[in-house]
């Protein structure tokens, strides 16, 4: 499958995220052109060698076999909401359509009127749910989130907020808040994941690509919620696919996170933003937009170079 692949000519490109999304990074890597499609290959910086390896997996799943078969043409997805100011909060659920909204908290006293800036504007019953990113300890989180939960009027869950499996677990004792766990990014610390999780978070990317992240659901009793961040239209194509795969899809899935960056590397008219709360499911990744990936390049040699050996690290564990 490997030999198929062009990744001596892939670019290096990197996109920012837009002004005041804080709590969202931009989206820095490489696209990877097969026989069949493109892929994206943007694993982030701080991530292990055998992480890279899954993301490049997945970057090249779309280009040679492809994706699983849909079972739903479309998927609802959520407005991803950035830790601004809860007037600014509320503006963006409000113009977004979507009936779920994920929104960055980061241990601020700011994080409960953000929360309740974004129920006023969706209304009582949306689903609101907090993107924590490991930002407590295990004393702050129990003593936090109920408190965000009552600014929330209702939490439908809140996701990764402490770092650990243990914590995690000693956690969901302590909370009636249902926890959701990025499977992809977890030690189990020799714990069982219903131990640690309430809901299963599925990133197809560094899950291995849409049909590995599936037989991965496949083995699990647990719900899940489908998401995707830092990637390209082209990279949350593979999250849709998934998303449009799984048998069950109980919760908004967050894959509208393209409106955090400032542009695409894709066709006007593939790129991922909804305007009915909703995305469609399709049979293979957008190809880009030449403009744009040059509009986006990298020029800088030492960051090339970087990229370039980041695959080439990646390909040999392949």
């Amino acid at each position: 499958m490997k030999e198929m692949i062009d990744f001596d000519g892939a670019p290096v490109f990197a996109i920012p995220a837009r002004e005041g999304y804080r709590g969202f990074p931009g989206c820095e890597g490489m696209l990877v052109e097969g026989p069949q499609g493109w892929g994206e290959f943007c694993p982030p910086r701080d991530s292990s060698d055998l992480v890279a390896a899954r993301w490049l997996t997945s970057a090249i799943e779309n280009g040679t076999v492809g994706w699983p078969d849909p079972v739903r043409g479309r998927v609802a997805v959520s407005v991803a909401v950035p830790a601004v100011t809860a007037e600014q909060a509320g503006e963006i659920a409000a113009g977004s359509a979507c009936r779920a909204a994920d929104v960055v908290v980061t241990g601020e006293p700011d994080d409960a009127d953000r929360l309740a800036a974004v129920r006023a504007a969706l209304g009582s019953d949306a689903a609101v749910r907090c993107v924590a990113a490991q930002a407590w300890d295990l004393d702050t989180a129990a003593a936090v989130i109920p408190w965000l939960d009552t600014a929330a009027g209702g939490l439908e869950f809140v996701q990764q907020p402490c770092a650990t499996a243990a914590e995690l677990a000693m956690l969901r004792r302590q909370i009636d808040v249902r926890v959701a766990v990025d499977v992809s990014d977890l030690s189990s610390d020799g714990l069982t994941l219903s131990e640690v999780a309430d809901i299963v978070v599925l990133d197809a990317a560094p899950l291995g690509g849409a049909r590995r992240a599936l037989r991965f659901a496949e083995k699990c009793n647990l719900p899940f919620v489908v998401s995707g961040v830092g990637q390209t239209s082209m990279g949350l194509a593979a999250g849709l696919a998934l998303a449009g795969a799984l048998p069950e899809l109980p919760f908004a899935s967050g894959l509208a996170t393209v409106a955090t960056l400032a542009g695409d590397i894709v066709p006007a008219g593939r790129v991922l933003i909804s305007d009915d709360g909703f995305l469609p499911v399709a049979p293979s990744a957008p190809a880009p937009d030449q403009r744009r990936v040059a509009e986006f390049s990298v020029d800088d040699a030492s960051r090339i170079a970087w990229w370039r050996q980041r695959l080439r690290t990646a390909r040999e564990l392949l």
